[in-house]
């Protein structure tokens, strides 16, 4: 009984046209496009009630000063929620003794110097934590097409280099394949994380965090197959 199955190419060429497959790989260093900080605000009542006013209230006050900054912040979004009894630790009934409560803002900010000055500002609210910054870049940041350029052109001539020292050039691409791992930089900054006392009576405000910019690592790589004319052996 004759197999339907087509034979499977083979993945060299021919004599007359030899196959070439080559990686280029690409790394890039740029400067960051934005930053980002979480802040939690939190408060803790004997009642629900109590423990409610308080975190809108804080809540209140870090959004407006986050958005006080006008375009400076890209977005801002809030996270999570969080409002937890907590029960006494001794006895057989549940009582709840306290109310726990926090709530989590994500701010991304495209104004490094901006970013000291709000991060310092934040962490002097009350019962605030400030966390971060994280550096990145946009998804699509023109850093990710350059090394994907690069990745490609360093493919090509990865491959004429071996062409040529077979005393031949290349003839035509075949393919070029994508690793994936063009994609974004592991995001990395200085950790950062402060919470302000509560206070009743006015404060000198603390100066601004000078906060440097940690650059970005983009990758990129590409696989890439060729033919080439005959070799001259």
């Amino acid at each position: 009984m004759t197999d339907p199955t087509p034979p499977t190419a083979l993945p060299y060429g021919t004599p007359d046209a030899p196959r070439l497959a080559v990686r280029g790989e690409a790394h890039l260093e740029v400067d960051p496009e934005i930053a980002r900080i979480t802040i939690t605000v939190n408060a803790r009542g004997t009642d629900r009630k109590t423990a409610l006013t308080d975190l809108t209230r804080r809540n209140e006050h870090a959004l407006t000063l986050v958005k006080s900054y006008g375009p400076a912040v890209e977005h801002l979004e809030t996270g999570s929620f969080t409002l937890t009894p907590q029960l006494t630790e001794k006895g057989r009934h549940e009582r709840v003794r306290a109310y726990q409560g926090h709530v989590t803002l994500t701010a991304t900010l495209n104004d490094f110097t901006a970013l000291g000055e709000l991060t310092t500002r934040l962490a002097d609210l009350e019962l605030t934590r400030v966390d971060g910054p994280w550096w990145d870049l946009r998804p699509d940041s023109p850093a990710h097409r350059t090394a994907r350029t690069r990745a490609v052109q360093e493919a090509v001539q990865r491959a004429r280099e071996y062409a040529e020292a077979l005393g031949a050039r290349l003839d035509a691409v075949l393919e070029i394949a994508d690793l994936g791992a063009d994609g974004q930089p592991h995001q990395q900054g200085y950790g950062f994380a402060a919470g302000g006392a509560a206070r009743s009576a006015p404060f000198e405000a603390a100066p601004a965090l000078d906060l440097e910019p940690r650059r970005q690592t983009v990758r990129a790589g590409v696989n890439a197959r060729f033919t080439m004319t005959r070799p001259v052996l």
